[in-house]
């Protein structure tokens, strides 16, 4: 079966380009001007899609949590539901970013963290689905999600392999467009929490579905190792200004990191070629100037028989490579020549 993820219009197997995901989250601080602003620069960074994320928090959270004060530096409201409600949007602010998308040919991503804002997310037509790394174990939301039939994208942070494999199982039963990306929470986490090599185990044990990861690690180098590993989806936090009031901004890559992000990963896919040991052409041009032949080490009489001693490496390589040197000596010269004149096996008595 091949190894593929659908969306929107597009495929990504293991042969596409790397699909980046540029996750705003809620970097745009409520404020749906600089939310769009964001976007415009992700798409002009060269990204495949960008990802928000939506939330019921009335439904979502207990009212003790709700109405919890919330003493945070990065804190929008005093208390926490006060501040989560305003990093919301509502539907006609989504409809603009999604009219934004399409008119950019970007896709649309959105994490639904509940039952309510799964169903507002599928109303609105959203390209595929997220779910976070805490709700992997939330099976009623993961069922209902596959049911809708969007694409589904799960994070596995802190889960286990049966968490993962019980996710897998419940969203098989409506569908198999998934992918599955490696993710460690921590926020932000450092690279000795990556355990990047897990991705290796998906690939083994989830054979249809493109693996990627979810990265919340300062810097794009471990991304270039996950995609050489075998991830074909990264996820990146973005933001305008990592100095920006909010959690997520600090571990965010700016959009002159996010080009060379994806100028890297677009660079990995080509360099990585394939397993055959190829010759260009272009290289024999270069080489030629320094490869070495054999020569006459000094002036040779006609009739001299060749010793170590009489022959020499000398570049351009134009000429008997060295490791032919064994096939000449012992070998009589038809011809008087003099010191750095090729020895060719047209001059010899073989």
């Amino acid at each position: 079966m091949m190894r593929k993820f659908s969306i929107k219009n597009k495929t990504v197997d293991q042969d596409t380009d790397c699909y980046i995901i540029a996750e705003i989250g809620h970097n745009h601080q409520g404020s749906l001007d600089k939310c769009l602003n964001i976007i415009e620069k992700a798409i002009n960074s060269g990204v495949s899609a960008i990802k928000l994320q939506k939330r019921s928090n009335k439904n979502l959270f207990t009212k003790n949590f709700y109405d919890q004060f919330y003493n945070s530096e990065n804190a929008f409201g005093k208390t926490y539901g006060e501040h989560r409600e305003n990093l919301e949007f509502d539907k006609k602010q989504f409809l603009k970013i999604k009219t934004l998308c399409n008119e950019k040919n970007i896709d649309f991503i959105c994490t639904a963290f509940d039952m309510e804002s799964l169903d507002f997310l599928i109303d609105i037509k959203i390209d595929a689905i997220k779910f976070a790394s805490a709700d992997l174990t939330n099976t009623p939301l993961l069922e209902y999600g596959a049911s809708k039939g969007a694409p589904l994208i799960i994070s596995t942070g802190g889960a286990s392999k049966s968490d993962i494999d019980r996710a897998v199982l419940k969203i098989n039963k409506y569908h198999n467009n998934l992918s599955i990306l490696q993710c460690t929470a921590l926020y932000p986490c450092e690279a000795g929490s990556l355990n990047l090599r897990t991705i290796e185990y998906y690939l083994e044990n989830y054979r249809s579905n493109i693996i990627g990861l979810s990265s919340h690690h300062n810097g794009i180098a471990m991304d270039l190792v996950a995609y050489v590993l075998g991830a074909r989806i990264i996820e990146k936090h973005f933001t305008l200004d990592r100095t920006m009031k909010g959690s997520d901004h600090s571990f965010s890559l700016e959009p002159h990191g996010m080009e060379k992000l994806v100028r890297d990963l677009t660079r990995a896919k080509v360099a990585l070629g394939t397993k055959d040991k190829i010759i260009f052409e272009n290289e024999l041009i270069s080489l030629t100037k320094m490869k070495k032949k054999i020569v006459a080490k000094r002036d040779l009489e006609k009739g001299t028989i060749l010793t170590l001693d009489d022959i020499d490496f000398k570049s351009p390589g134009d000429g008997i490579e060295p490791y032919k040197y064994e096939e000449i000596i012992g070998k009589k010269i038809t011809k008087n020549i003099n010191q750095d004149d090729n020895i060719v096996f047209e001059i010899l008595d073989i």
